[in-house]
């Protein structure tokens, strides 16, 4: 069977949150190579739609389609990726620990672990526990676990959380290797991203 073409769709999605609707109605088609920008204050609904682009909740109305089909699919979550707005690591372990099991949970990529550190900066940090790193070395510890598995569709919240300009300019440059080898992003994010030629949606939630 021909795999169909990389494609997240959101089709009329509506969520509603205490009795107020945060977004009705709401449409989009990403393909691969492209990045979904999802814009707003606080409350207005980001990390929910991300929820539901997770499966983490329902949406009230509508539905999410993952290369033309509703994303209860196993399929959908072998080719995703999620980094929350807090970073996900086990503290009481070691770097390499933390990596090791996020790679056993899910298929690996295209970049090793020793590759992958170094890409974020954290060679020779292999043996660290993770609670003794900084605010921003732990960020980037939990974006290397992207780099390790093949997942083509990451969905972050607020990637840029605690990294100074040097990891903001880093995170940018990974995210552009992303797209530019096909992958698919959906982020939440109050700074102003750069990814050059990769073609950027903005959903405006308000």
């Amino acid at each position: 069977m021909i795999a169909k073409p990389m494609m997240l769709e959101g089709c009329d999605l509506s969520c509603i949150r205490d009795d107020r609707v945060l977004f009705e109605e709401l449409n989009f088609t990403l393909h691969a190579g492209q990045v979904l920008l999802l814009e707003g204050k606080n409350g207005s609904g980001k990390t929910s739609l991300l929820r539901i682009l997770c499966g983490f909740r329902e949406a009230d109305a509508g539905q999410v389609l993952w290369r033309g089909e509703a994303i209860d699919d196993s399929r959908y979550y072998a080719d995703m990726a999620y980094v929350g707005h807090l970073d996900g690591i086990k503290k009481e372990l070691t770097v390499r620990e933390n990596l090791n099991v996020s790679l056993a949970l899910g298929r690996p990529g295209r970049f090793s672990i020793a590759e992958a550190l170094e890409k974020v900066h954290l060679a020779g940090y292999d043996d660290v526990p993770a609670q003794a790193l900084s605010a921003g070395q732990k960020r980037r510890l939990s974006l290397a676990r992207l780099l390790i598995t093949g997942n083509h569709l990451w969905i972050l919240d607020e990637p840029f959380t605690s990294l100074d300009r040097a990891g903001i300019a880093l995170i940018e440059s990974l995210m552009r290797e992303h797209c530019a080898d096909g992958g698919m992003i959906v982020l939440t994010s109050h700074h102003d991203i750069d990814l050059y030629d990769a073609v950027v949606q903005r959903i405006h939630l308000s």
